[in-house]
């Protein structure tokens, strides 16, 4: 299940950010995964649905704070640059 979800970072080809259907999908597919449910029972049903929200809201925030793939990051001041 995992394997299909995609890159939302913007990267190659990617220029677009991802929308927030991409993201909820992305989070869905996650949480199935992690759960070991395709759809929960209706006593699990409220925890399920609870997950996929948080999900997409940290992956949003994740995205929101990443900056464009190669802009920032590179040299000084990253982890192991044994300064």
């Amino acid at each position: 299940m995992c394997r299909s979800i995609k890159t939302l970072r913007p990267v190659g080809d990617r220029q677009q950010p991802a929308s927030e259907e991409e993201i909820a999908a992305a989070a869905l597919q996650y949480v199935r995964k992690v759960s070991g449910y395709r759809r929960p029972s209706r006593a699990n049903a409220a925890a399920f649905a609870a997950a996929v929200d948080e999900v997409s809201r940290s992956t949003s925030r994740l995205l929101a704070s990443l900056g464009a793939a190669g802009a920032a990051g590179r040299g000084a001041g990253t982890a192991g640059s044994g300064s």
